[in-house]
């Protein structure tokens, strides 16, 4: 099993200066780089500093100056901010700069709030078809000259410019969540990221088999990569467990303002809510949180990974960001690439 790292530009409050944000997150990278992390992923939010990426290919870029080898990944574009000539041409440039180490994530978005603000009108859960549309004129782009007549888009003759390194294209991801997606990812050729949230290693396992049932509908066709997310802490004695989770639930309880639309953002910054406010209270329970995480002591994470790795996770995506301060983040990454990844090598 091979590891990417996910880590936004995170402010739970303004506490935190811009630029000492700037400067943890770059480290990090470099810490994961050095360590053995194989890809490193930048999101697309707007508007809100608990997720500081109006655009994730200027992340990239900036990381990509700051690195050598690691590569770079969007996850996720979300289809339905972008016009396919603009995204095609962000995602080529990218690849170009970078010697060919783009890897491209694209997604249906998370936030109504978001849509409302940057396409306004558009469902959430419709958005899924913008995305299906999206992925193979962005292929007809990158290989040359194409016209489009679609639904959400149409252009005259266009092509990318730049075009990417990699050819055909640098290798694209799906997040999915849904058997819809999976299969349309799967059938498509397209790599698979996913993502439990809080719940338990079950909704690993429903992934998995969804992700399968994908695969043995389409025999003959290759395998794509599975990758799996997953909040993740690694601390150097037990009774240190409170602190991630600590810090999980406050971030997770903005997480579920902003994913029930409540409307309740100051300055870019999401109202805490109390969790006893949410119908599904019980995903945010300690005892919960510390067992379906990634937390522990590095023993305790090499025995959880250990499951993820049986059950056929091609690539864990450590998911740095979750309100906790940076020195404990550093920390974290310090014992995941000095005692944990050893263990799967």
């Amino acid at each position: 099993m091979k590891f990417q790292l996910a880590i936004n530009l995170e402010r739970m409050d303004d506490s935190y200066d811009m630029h000492d944000v700037v400067d943890h997150t770059v480290e990090m990278v470099q810490m994961a780089e050095t360590g053995g992390f194989t890809t490193v992923w930048a999101a697309e939010h707007h508007a809100l500093e608990m997720t500081i990426a109006p655009n994730p290919f200027q992340i990239l870029t900036w990381w990509a100056g700051h690195t050598e080898k690691i590569r770079l990944g969007t996850a996720v574009a979300v289809a339905a901010y972008w016009h396919p000539l603009n995204l095609a041409g962000e995602a080529a440039l990218l690849d170009l700069i970078s010697g060919g180490r783009l890897e491209f994530g694209i997604g249906s978005g998370a936030y109504q709030r978001e849509f409302d603000r940057m396409h306004p009108g558009l469902l959430q859960s419709d958005a899924w078809r913008y995305m299906q549309e999206m992925i193979p004129v962005l292929k007809e782009l990158w290989n040359g000259d194409y016209a489009h007549e679609g639904e959400f888009w149409s252009f005259p003759t266009s092509t990318s410019v730049p075009k990417p390194v990699q050819k055909p294209h640098p290798p694209i991801w799906v997040a999915a969540r849904s058997p819809i997606t999976f299969d349309y990812a799967v059938k498509n050729n397209c790599n698979v990221m996913s993502w439990p949230i809080t719940r338990s290693f079950a909704e690993a396992e429903l992934y998995k088999s969804q992700f399968d049932d994908a695969v043995n509908s389409y025999p003959g066709s290759s395998v794509p990569t599975f990758a799996m997310m997953r909040h993740t802490a690694v601390y150097e004695s037990p009774e240190d467990w409170m602190v991630p989770v600590e810090a999980a639930q406050r971030q997770l309880s903005q997480f579920e303002n902003l994913f029930k639309n409540l409307g309740d953002v100051a300055n870019g910054f999401p109202r805490t809510i109390s969790l006893d406010e949410v119908d599904n209270r019980d995903e945010y329970e300690p005892s919960m949180l510390k067992e379906n995480l990634m937390f522990g002591t590095p023993d305790e994470v090499i025995e959880k990974l250990q499951r993820y790795e049986a059950l056929g996770v091609d690539e864990f995506i450590y998911y740095a960001s979750l309100g906790l301060g940076h020195a404990e983040q550093k920390k974290s990454m310090e014992l995941f690439c000095e005692e944990v990844i050893p263990a799967f090598i």
